[in-house]
């Protein structure tokens, strides 16, 4: 039986790279993407709804189907501020999750970061290990939480000091250094969180290189 996707953060890197995946699926007959603005891609099983995430009232009717993709998420400095960022990457993805299981949505596949832990010292990683152990206590059948390290892949805005990162660790990886910290493509992530589906376990965490074994293991 075709599926129906839910996703959010569809527009973002791991998000549009999921979107491609999704439509190439078999598995896969209709596509509802939830966007802040439009995905410039046209085909028969995209659906895209533009919503203001903060006016649920307007929307959450619509947010049916049987597996809930979440790869919403924003940077400090896109956000302003920590609390504007703390909104769209916590408030938003639980609050869309919560009404998706309350809706009937049954599987829940999450983004989150490697190293993500709620009594982290640091408000990133605490951010993502509070939304984990929150989405957790939500009632859906299967939830899979995804813990890349640094990502790369085809980004639309240029991030100098991510790339100066990404090829320090690259070389770091090359000399046998910090590799459980590999770098990871986001369409790797993508094909991860749609593989991590066919998986018999009620709740799955995959952190960093297993993503690269789950892509394998499971690859169409």
């Amino acid at each position: 039986m075709n599926k129906k996707a839910i996703v959010i953060g569809a527009t973002g890197l791991v998000g549009s790279e999921l979107i491609d995946l999704l439509l190439q699926d078999d598995n896969f007959g209709e596509i509802a993407a939830f966007v802040r603005r439009p995905i410039l891609i046209e085909h028969p099983k995209l659906k895209q709804h533009i919503i203001d995430f903060a006016q649920s009232g307007n929307w959450q009717s619509l947010v049916t189907g049987d597996v809930l993709f979440s790869a919403l998420g924003t940077t400090l400095r896109q956000a302003k501020g920590k609390a504007n960022q703390y909104r769209i990457d916590y408030t938003f993805q639980y609050n869309f999750a919560k009404i998706a299981a309350e809706n009937g949505v049954k599987e829940y596949v999450l983004v989150s970061s490697a190293g993500a832990n709620a009594k982290s010292m640091f408000f990133y990683m605490r951010m993502k290990g509070g939304l984990e152990n929150a989405v957790l206590q939500l009632p859906f059948s299967k939830i899979v939480i995804i813990r890349p390290a640094q990502l790369y892949g085809n980004r639309k805005e240029k991030r100098t000091g991510e790339n100066l990162g990404l090829m320090f660790t690259k070389a770091m990886n090359k000399i046998g250094l910090i590799k459980s910290f590999l770098p990871i493509h986001a369409r790797t992530v993508a094909r991860a969180m749609i593989n991590s589906l066919k998986t018999g376990n009620q709740h799955n965490f995959y952190s960093k290189n297993e993503l690269f074994g789950l892509t394998k293991n499971f690859d169409n």
